[in-house]
């Protein structure tokens, strides 16, 4: 068991498939090794319901697209020693950012009136306005992590996590690329 002081980890996924959590959760068994030096503070992975007011590492999945994102995005910047931006939708804005090539009005008929047979029409309550255009994490808030991949791999999840565990900043281009 290690006896040096667990780091605090917290997770969000903004607009994006959650695939970069299910890459993280496949570290498989090296999730009970991570147990012994992380604390995951906030994730979709758990229970918690508000980021504490001090974390060590924040990683964010997918690109910002809505003014939800953004304030997340903003308060993960606040918060966080370290803020990692994993996967490509984070690091380019990737798939969401392709609707950066169409008016907003277009997007939105396309999504809720052209392509829906029952009650086709635009939602109106708890929906967070969109924003245009669609940007990468970095595109609003300092980021000191880049992490490529669609999804990036268990392995370069491990080396990202390893690295700043250890104290050290670590250099994803070794063990990622855009889209791998």
């Amino acid at each position: 068991m290690s006896t040096q002081p667990k780091i605090t980890v917290a997770t969000a996924w903004l607009d994006g498939c959650s695939g970069c959590h299910m890459s993280f959760l496949d570290l498989d068994e090296r999730l009970i090794e991570l147990v012994e030096h992380v604390e995951i503070v906030y994730s979709p992975l758990v229970d918690t319901k508000e980021l504490p007011a001090r974390v060590d590492v924040g990683i964010l999945e997918g690109s910002i697209s809505s003014e939800d994102d953004l304030e997340k995005a903003r308060l993960f910047r606040e918060r966080c020693t370290r803020l990692v931006s994993l996967g490509d939708c984070a690091v380019t804005g990737n798939v969401p950012a392709m609707r950066n090539h169409f008016k907003l009005a277009d997007v939105f008929d396309r999504a809720y009136r052209e392509n829906v047979t029952l009650q086709p029409q635009i939602p109106t309550r708890r929906v967070p306005a969109l924003l245009t255009p669609v940007k990468p994490v970095h595109g609003e808030v300092k980021v000191d992590v880049f992490v490529p991949g669609c999804p990036p791999s268990a392995d370069a999840i491990w080396y990202v996590l390893s690295e700043l565990i250890a104290g050290r900043m670590p250099d994803p281009n070794a063990v990622t690329r855009f889209g791998a």
